[in-house]
């Protein structure tokens, strides 16, 4: 689109914003970048902007700027319901996220991975595959790299694989990927989309503006993605791991067997996969539907799926330290997450959860701990909340910690040889970390500094 001369304000100094607003300002726009951290806060990348001419905005909400714009650009984390964005609005000033700004300058095809949990992990897995094929392939989006800083690059004849969380989708106003996936739908970010009924609303966004020529993936084994195969005008492509498909691809036993527009055979074993446990299955399964949509070849997608070690702080293991096995889960931002971290446990495990409250139930997670987890090691707002929902189902195992160092020390004189320490939040880390990677990497280089001592 046309930006030259254009009035921008972009929201946000995070990677998202500072992306945005460089793309609008090598569009030709007049850009203003706003944040309301204080100027000594903020980033250098966002200083560095200013000689390219980009307005640095600092301290405060743009109240009184919003509606001089032609163009507002949300980051993520902005919400949508400050009176800055109604008054535009109201003005008919166009408020859009930073995906549907990129999404705008792309000429290539795109991949969409949406659902509450396994973004990442498919996102990562369904980019290793789609290189075999193109190798400027585009991994980006909720996974940390931003869509804009990538989006100039891309030819007509690449491909971008995108993670899209609901928050990117609240103002996307006609992003259409050629192929959408919708992994699984559990209650998260409460706090911000006050219903579930939102909250679907946004994931099914991802798919809102596909058409009859297009591709949607979804879970056959989630009744919630399952009802979405109604809403789509795309062709259906369902993944299960409960129960055999007339067409699709399932689980049947250890085998993975796609039926899918004449392709009848087993994909692979799951003992051929390097990642374990039924929800890495799904996001296998999910991959592979996307990549088989993509006209990747099936021995291409083998090969990645069997070389496949997982990504990082999603159930990844650490170090063994005195017959302890520690697992860094710090992406388990959400019960249903930190669920599945659980369950794939094998061994008698101390737990570290805790962190910022998104208005969510722990008592699913919770109901799990007896004949599971040993100690129960509570960080962060949610503590008491977490604390009263165990002991609810008898876990009284449980201690708190004021700092997350204390905690990660704690768990290591509590676990005895044949344990495992797991950092499974099942809370988003804001409050205490800028993100879930500085949590885990912090719990990370504390579990190497035990190897040394």
């Amino acid at each position: 689109m046309n930006y030259a001369g254009k009035h921008a304000l972009v929201c946000g100094m995070a990677k998202s914003g500072i992306a945005a607003a460089n793309l609008l300002c090598q569009s030709g726009a007049i850009v203003t970048l706003q944040d309301l951290k204080p100027r000594e806060e903020i980033p250098e990348e966002a200083i560095a902007l200013e000689q390219k001419g980009v307005h640095l905005y600092t301290g405060k909400n743009p109240d009184d700027i919003a509606c001089e714009q032609d163009l507002i650009v949300l980051s993520p984390g902005i919400p949508c319901d400050l009176d800055f964005i109604q008054a535009a609005e109201k003005k008919d000033i166009p408020v859009i996220s930073e995906v549907e700004l990129a999404y705008r300058e792309t000429r290539c095809p795109i991949t969409a991975i949406t659902g509450t949990n396994g973004k990442t992990t498919t996102t990562t897995l369904t980019g290793e595959i789609m290189k075999t094929c193109y190798p400027n392939a585009a991994v980006v989006g909720n996974i940390g790299v931003p869509y804009s800083e990538k989006v100039q690059s891309l030819t007509q004849n690449d491909w971008v694989v995108a993670e899209i969380s609901s928050f990117q989708m609240e103002k996307a106003v006609t992003f259409h990927p050629k192929i959408s996936a919708v992994l699984n739908i559990t209650p998260d970010h409460l706090n911000r989309h006050k219903t579930m009924e939102v909250y679907i609303a946004m994931k099914e966004r991802v798919f809102a503006h596909q058409t009859e020529d297009d591709y949607c993936i979804l879970n056959y084994s989630d009744t919630i993605c399952r009802d979405m195969a109604a809403k789509t005008k795309a062709k259906v492509f369902f993944f299960s791991s409960q129960e055999p498909l007339q067409e699709g691809i399932y689980l049947d036993g250890k085998n993975m067997e796609i039926r899918w527009q004449g392709i009848l055979e087993t994909l692979l074993n799951v003992e051929e996969l390097q990642i374990l446990g039924i929800h890495n299955y799904e996001n296998v399964m999910a991959a592979a539907a996307m990549s088989i949509c993509a006209g990747i070849p099936l021995e291409k997608i083998r090969t990645v799926l069997r070389n496949f070690t997982g990504v990082a702080h999603r159930i990844e293991y650490v170090a063994t330290v005195d017959g302890v096995d520690y697992y860094n889960d710090s992406k388990g931002t959400n019960t249903d997450a930190s669920i599945r971290a659980v369950l794939a446990m094998q061994k008698p495990i101390v737990l570290i959860g805790g962190g910022y409250d998104k208005g969510v139930s722990f008592d699913e997670w919770t109901k799990l701990f007896p004949g599971r987890v040993k100690h129960l090691v509570l960080i962060g707002v949610t503590a008491p909340q977490i604390r009263a929902s165990a002991e609810k189902f008898g876990f009284h195992a449980i201690s708190d910690c004021n700092t997350f160092t204390e905690a990660i020390n704690l768990c290591r004189q509590i676990a005895e040889e044949g344990d495992c320490v797991l950092l499974s939040p099942a809370c988003a880390s804001w409050g205490m970390f800028d993100n879930y990677e500085q949590r885990g990497d912090l719990f990370k280089a504390q579990v190497n500094a035990f190897l040394q001592k």
